[in-house]
């Protein structure tokens, strides 16, 4: 078992939430604002103190040594400022942990995937939002891509990214999920998750999660309920989409 949540709770911010991770998964988390998406993916990260208890690996967060930790999990926070003046090549070879010609031949496959080449030699300050959220992404993918890599904890990835680069993320991500990486997101695009995720975790202020795969948890009963707004799923070219009524 990668990950195991008993009662993970914050007064007033995350409701006792239990799980059980295991290796080379997609989730999302998916909810309204101050359902305690952020809070959950901040405790599963070792950086919110909380009730009940998260373990990793079979062992207590609590307990790994931080090093240890950041060789096996990468944290994507949901708002970063660029720390200093520093070029976008230096940033990314911060987060590597491989040696010599092999982290550089990574990172320029990984810059030339989510579009930043010509960013390389840019100083952070002068980039533009959606190229510093790449430059972000970049980061903990490099972080997470080593031989004992395995959670990615993502706190609303797509923000910022234009069409193109979504593709470019959707595209990378399997590719962990093939090394064995789990990826745990938070999202608010509801057909993103429809089509990407294996399992959803639906967040509910007050309330117990729903927990399954995104055909379960995604109907029309449970978000109608949830956000009260009327859902619909319909089915265009063979592929399922929810759609709102007016």
């Amino acid at each position: 078992m990668l990950l195991r949540l008993t009662d993970v709770a914050v007064t007033g911010r995350l409701f006792p939430f239990s799980a059980q991770v295991t290796a080379g998964q997609i989730i999302h988390l998916v909810g309204p604002n101050g359902a305690g998406k952020s809070s959950l993916l901040m405790a599963i990260a070792g950086l919110l103190l909380t009730a009940g208890e998260v373990q990793f690996a079979g062992r207590a967060l609590k307990d790994w040594p931080g090093i240890a930790l950041a060789r096996q999990r990468a944290y994507l926070a949901q708002q970063q400022s660029p720390p200093g003046q520093m070029p976008v090549w230096h940033y990314l070879l911060m987060h590597t942990q491989q040696q010599g010609e092999a982290s550089h031949t990574t990172l320029l496959a990984l810059a030339q995937a989510l579009q930043l080449s010509d960013k390389l030699a840019r100083p952070l300050t002068q980039l533009s939002g959606g190229e510093w959220q790449r430059v972000r992404l970049a980061a903990v993918i490099l972080q997470i891509s080593q031989p004992e890599g395995s959670l990615l904890l993502l706190d609303e990835p797509l923000t910022g990214l234009d069409i193109a680069q979504q593709a470019a993320f959707d595209r990378l991500i399997p590719q962990l999920k093939a090394q064995g990486v789990t990826v745990i997101m938070s999202s608010h695009d509801l057909n993103h998750s429809l089509r990407y995720a294996d399992q959803i975790w639906l967040m509910r202020p007050g309330q117990p999660a729903l927990q399954g795969c995104p055909q379960q948890v995604l109907t029309p009963e449970h978000l109608n309920a949830l956000y009260q707004v009327s859902f619909r799923l319909l089915e265009i070219e063979g592929q399922a989409m929810l759609t709102t009524l007016c």
